[in-house]
């Protein structure tokens, strides 16, 4: 289960998490916890312990919605009381069929419902108006080390890409106000947060909904865009990262604050393929762009920015020789960190109607080749690293060494940096410098300087 804080009060309701999918899903599950522990309800790691548990749901490909509904039947096997949310929500008819005994099924980002949910199936024996919200901090139940927070900044997507269903699961884009954003991230600064994690699903897209807009803020005018909001988060002292930014052109004025260190020199962009006939044909954003004039633009005005992108293979139309393009990309773009997953059929994508289809055998051939590419031109690019001075965050210290994260990567999807000092040296959230000694095709190794 998910490692949710245990403290006690006087209900003696407790409540268990299990949060799938990606970190998207982890900021609502740290949300419905934040609003239960609000109402006085105790949170468990533990599903004995559990009076219900909510399971969060993840339904963007089959795998993710086999493991969410064998997650469910864990939950009802080891406690009985499931509650269930997230984008699972619209298999609900087949949920109820598999699991009648599920006490209530809800959407993405539905806090009211589950927290509903809760309240009925276990009432509180005081009133609910209020009384603990002194049991939280004032930013509210994390689900990540104290040091990282990911921050959402819009729900739901504009985009129609064929492979993807995520409009259909989280609804057209949903920009948050400015200002709302930038409280919260004062709030986690205040909390101790040294890194934040900017996530959405489109985060070029931020604000587009709202027309940019402009609000006031602590007595200033912001336009909100994605521009404007990374300006004012530079003004926290916090490492800011990028995540699921689109090519579009205005992308590249984040260029400069990258090169001056205002944000993380970081862009983590989704590019999915690289053949402008594929592209086309799954309906991507900017598919026109020349990618590798883009790429090149970039790193000329920042040296030392990290490309991050995930690819899929085995796209429905996937010719030899569109991917044979995208090995060649690879080899030119010479990207820092990379990901590739073989296309999943899911129920009501576009692209299920394409043909022809890519046999099982030859997708799996062409995420081998992928990934033997891309795991040679990052131990080239890591081992380039080896005698540099780096800032590193660290992550986690143990008895038997120390790990952290040089500024080119983000925490689970990317690589770590083992310093070789003794551990207690240092403690999670420490931003130091060291050189790096040793490398290999993911990670890296370092004396603090």
């Amino acid at each position: 289960m998910t490692q949710t804080p245990i403290s006690s009060n006087s209900t003696g309701k407790r409540i268990g998490m299990v949060s799938l999918g990606c970190p998207k899903a982890l900021v609502d599950s740290e949300n419905i916890l934040s609003a239960l522990k609000r109402e006085g309800y105790d949170l468990s790691n533990d599903y004995h312990e559990a009076n219900a548990v909510i399971v969060n749901t993840c339904g963007f490909i089959d795998s993710a919605k086999q493991e969410s509904l064998d997650t469910i039947a864990e939950a009802l096997q080891e406690n009985g009381q499931v509650i269930v949310t997230g984008c699972m929500a619209k298999d609900a008819d087949d949920i109820k069929r598999k699991y009648p005994h599920v006490v209530s099924i809800s959407g993405p980002g539905d806090v009211n419902s589950v927290v509903t949910s809760v309240k009925n199936l276990l009432p509180l024996p005081q009133p609910s108006e209020g009384p603990f919200i002194d049991l939280i901090p004032s930013q509210g139940i994390k689900l990540t080390p104290r040091h990282y927070a990911y921050l959402k900044i819009s729900e739901g997507c504009n985009n129609t890409c064929r492979f993807c269903i995520i409009p259909d699961l989280r609804g057209k884009l949903v920009s948050r106000s400015i200002d709302a954003i930038l409280s919260e991230a004062q709030t986690l600064a205040d909390s101790g947060v040294k890194e934040l994690l900017i996530i959405s699903q489109d985060t070029s897209a931020y604000g587009v909904d709202l027309s940019y807009q402009t609000i006031f803020f602590q007595g200033r005018p912001l336009k909100t865009n994605i521009h404007t909001l990374c300006q004012e988060l530079s003004k926290l002292g916090l490492w800011i990262r990028l995540h699921y930014l689109y090519p579009y052109p205005h992308l590249d004025a984040l260029l400069p604050m990258m090169a001056d260190g205002s944000i993380l020199p970081y862009i983590d962009v989704p590019f999915q393929h690289a053949s402008p006939a594929l592209l086309k044909l799954m309906k991507r954003p900017a598919s026109t762009e020349n990618l590798l004039k883009r790429i090149a633009h970039w790193r000329d005005v920042c040296p030392h920015i990290t490309l991050r992108s995930t690819f899929i293979v085995g796209h429905p139309g996937e010719t030899e020789d569109d991917f044979a393009y995208l090995i060649d990309f690879l080899h030119q773009a010479q990207l820092d960190r990379v990901g590739c997953f073989q296309y999943s059929a899911v129920e009501g994508a576009q692209a299920n109607v394409i043909e022809p289809k890519v046999a099982e055998d030859i997708k799996q051939q062409r995420w081998e080749h992928f990934m033997q590419t891309a795991q040679r031109i990052s131990a080239e690019k890591l081992a380039q690293k080896i005698g540099t001075t780096q800032p590193i965050i660290i992550d986690s210290v143990n008895q038997d060494q120390a790990i952290g994260r040089t500024r080119g990567d983000a925490p689970e999807i990317d690589g770590v940096v083992y310093l070789n000092q003794p551990p207690a040296t240092f403690k999670p959230g420490d931003i130091i410098k060291a050189t790096i000694t040793d490398a290999d095709a993911y990670d890296l190794w370092a004396n603090s300087a």
